[in-house]
């Protein structure tokens, strides 16, 4: 089924192809500046640290659903072994395979393609088995440190502030919920800020049910993009598995966002960020602005990769 005209409108007021020259390959990446990480910095006033990043093991949020996204299987490929001879210092190594998007992840620009194009209009085919990503390959984002802002919408939603509801399996994300979150928080999102939206979803998953974190997932909904594109956001991570709401708001329309971000926009999305922590650290604190260190691992030609996000408050 093509695309719908909505989708197509939508497109067209968020595209950036050609905003950062023809050579881009990073997108909105680009709003952060020296400037940007500078003002990231004096948000820092206790030290406190917050990781956000779930444990990488087998029993991970994977289910299944999509083919070969497999969770990480760890095995010991030397224990032990004296490889310089007998009584020699004896070392111990391992391996991981592992799906790039299988826990706690970036999206990459060129995760997703639509109408056979990626971002800043070059070919889907740029993406080969052998040749991986030719254009925008994840380890272009070199560098992925900045202002993080928390909206979190669960909490917004919740009757009793001290109890940090979920929101519901059906429940799109729309600006309305950002714009109360973002009064909860008491600051605006800005230009070259990576936003991290809580949602409550990881909840299930962390309680031991997997299925359920799954299916069905409370998710952005196709409004959002543009809302990030207004304020100029440089990225955007939740704490869901399908980062939008799961099944689609609109019938047929599979992976909207997804396409709006990460083709049109160029903007990196991150999913299965684990915020429980954080929401509590910044209710804590009263404040919910802080510096976000979330660097990609540099796999060459990559079109996503695992990340261990750290909140310095």
């Amino acid at each position: 089924m093509a695309l719908p005209p909505e989708f197509h409108d939508i497109a067209k007021r968020v595209n950036n192809w050609g905003r950062w020259g023809e050579a881009d390959e990073i997108g909105t990446l680009n709003l952060i500046t020296d400037g940007v990480v500078r003002s990231a910095a004096a948000t820092v006033r206790t030290g406190r640290r917050v990781p956000l990043a779930l444990p990488l093991q087998q029993d991970g949020v994977q289910t299944g659903l999509i083919p070969g996204r497999v969770n990480p299987l760890h095995t010991m490929i030397a224990v032990n072994l004296e490889i310089f001879g007998s009584g020699t210092v004896a070392t111990s190594d391992d391996a991981v395979t592992m799906a790039l998007q299988a826990a706690t992840h970036w999206d990459g620009l060129t995760h997703v393609s639509h109408s056979g194009k990626i971002y800043n209009g070059r070919p889907a085919g740029s993406v080969t088995a052998h040749g991986r990503a030719a254009f925008s390959g994840i380890e272009k984002a070199r560098h992925i440190v900045s202002r993080g802002v928390l909206l979190d919408v669960a909490r917004a939603h919740a009757t009793d502030s001290r109890w940090p509801a979920a929101l519901t399996g059906g429940h799109a994300v729309t600006p309305e919920d950002l714009e109360a979150a973002e009064e909860l928080a008491g600051t605006a999102v800005r230009s070259g800020d990576i936003v991290l939206v809580r949602t409550g979803q990881m909840r299930k998953y962390l309680a031991g049910d997997k299925q359920g974190y799954a299916f069905p997932s409370p998710g952005l909904s196709i409004r959002c993009p543009e809302w990030f594109h207004a304020r100029d956001a440089a990225a955007v991570a939740n704490d869901t598995l399908t980062f939008e709401i799961f099944p689609p708001e609109i019938d047929d329309l599979w992976l909207p966002v997804h396409a709006l971000d990460l083709v049109e926009m160029g903007m990196l999305q991150g999913q299965n960020w684990n915020l429980e922590e954080l929401s509590e650290a910044c209710a804590d604190e009263g404040r919910y602005e802080f510096l976000l260190s979330a660097m990609p691992e540099p796999f060459v030609g990559g079109t996503g990769t695992p990340v261990a996000p750290v909140a310095i408050l």
